[in-house]
């Protein structure tokens, strides 16, 4: 007699994404270019006012990763990540636009021909 199979092998696999659907989500790239990142903004969220609620009393901010951190040394350690640097990097390059977004899913004017009634019709006469 062999050995008998156990229901449910793969359930850790089921939490794991499940666990990834629910996770709370960090903002966007583009919300921190065209937000975040206007000098304005960016001196308010550096010196925020003390919130009981964040990690670090919300006194030490990452405004490229949006991340809150406990002490200032975390914040400086961070600085020097890779993980850091590589947000950087990202976040130099121009955010995509509206009309990008559509050319690239076929919905741009690009290569798109004109309507037939616009069109100037030939007349014989």
């Amino acid at each position: 007699m062999g050995r008998l199979r156990r229901s449910r092998t793969h359930h850790a696999q089921r939490d794991v994404h499940r666990a990834s659907r629910t996770r709370a989500r960090t903002k966007d790239l583009d919300q921190i270019q065209l937000i975040d990142l206007d000098p304005k903004n960016r001196a308010v969220l550096e010196a925020q006012p003390i919130d009981l609620e964040k990690p670090g009393l919300a006194q030490h901010y990452c405004v490229e990763c949006a991340k809150y951190f406990e002490t200032d040394t975390a914040l400086r350690s961070h600085w020097k990540g890779k993980v850091h640097k590589r947000r950087c990097k990202v976040l130099k390059e121009p955010a995509y636009t509206i009309e990008e977004a559509e050319r690239a899913a076929g919905l741009g004017r690009e290569g798109k021909r004109t309507p037939i009634s616009t069109q100037a019709m030939p007349t014989d006469t």
